[in-house]
C-alpha cells in the first residue's frame, strides 16, 4: 500500500501518543492525521479515501463514545477505540455500535495494526458497496416512468399477463417493458433483478395470485 491509498485519523488529547502513533503508521507507509479533540476532527477536511479512525474514549470536549453516536448516521471511517480507562460496559457499547476494536492502553503495536488493517478492509468494502449502489441508482433513474411501474410487478412474481392486467396494457407491451428493464438494469436473470430491487429498496406491494388480483 502507498500513503495515497488510505489515511488513519487519530483523535487523542495526549500529544506524545499522537506523535508515537503517527510515527508507527509512517513506518508502515500509512498517512496519518492527528487531532487533539473531537471538534478538531469534525471540522477538518477529510480526503475521500479508505480510512480508519483511532479514537480515544476520554477527550477534552466530548466522550469518544458520544462522538461515535453523533457520527453514526453519516458515512464515517470504522472506529478503533483506545483508552487508558477501559471497562466492560464501554467496550460493549462501542462494539455494539460498530467499533472494530476496543484497545486498552498500553496496547501492542501488533494489536493496533491488526485492528487498523481490519478497519481499512471494512471501509474498502463499504465504499465498494456504496459505489455499486450508486451505479444501480443511476440505472434506475434511466428507466421510463412506465418501466418503473413494471419493475416491482415483475420482481413480485406476477405473471406477464397479471402484470399487464394490473397496468391495463397488453401482454406484448408488458414483455417489451420487462425486456427494457432487464437491459437497462443490467440484470442477467429474474433472480438478479430481484436482488437489485432489494438493494434499491423498491417497495413490493404485489404477490402472484390467479387473475392478477392485488396482494
Amino acid at each position: 500500500m502507498t500513503v495515497d491509498e488510505l489515511i488513519v485519523f487519530i483523535v487523542d488529547d495526549d500529544a506524545r501518543l499522537r506523535e508515537a502513533l503517527s510515527e508507527l503508521l509512517a513506518s508502515h507507509g500509512i498517512r496519518a492525521a492527528a487531532f487533539g479533540s473531537a471538534s478538531e476532527y469534525i471540522s477538518a477536511d477529510k480526503p475521500d479515501v479508505p480510512a480508519c479512525l483511532i479514537l480515544d474514549v476520554e477527550l477534552p470536549d466530548i466522550n469518544g463514545l458520544d462522538l461515535q453516536r453523533q457520527i453514526s448516521m453519516g458515512d464515517h471511517p470504522p472506529i478503533v477505540f483506545i483508552t487508558g480507562h477501559g471497562d466492560i460496559p464501554s467496550s460493549v457499547r462501542a462494539i455494539k455500535h460498530g467499533a472494530v476494536d476496543f484497545l486498552t492502553k498500553p496496547f501492542s503495536d501488533a494489536d493496533l495494526m491488526a485492528a487498523i488493517d481490519a478497519a481499512i478492509a471494512q471501509d474498502r468494502q463499504k465504499r465498494s458497496e456504496r459505489a455499486d449502489l450508486g451505479v444501480l441508482r443511476e440505472r434506475y433513474l434511466d428507466l421510463t416512468p412506465r418501466e418503473r411501474e413494471v419493475l416491482p410487478l415483475v420482481v413480485s412474481g406476477l405473471l406477464n399477463k397479471q402484470a399487464a392486467a394490473e397496468l391495463g396494457i397488453s401482454e406484448v407491451t408488458l414483455e417489451i417493458h420487462r425486456r427494457n428493464v432487464m437491459q437497462k438494469m443490467a440484470a442477467t436473470s429474474l433472480a438478479d433483478l430481484v436482488r437489485i430491487a432489494e438493494r434499491l429498496e423498491i417497495p413490493i406491494t404485489h404477490s402472484r395470485r390467479a387473475g392478477g388480483n392485488r396482494a
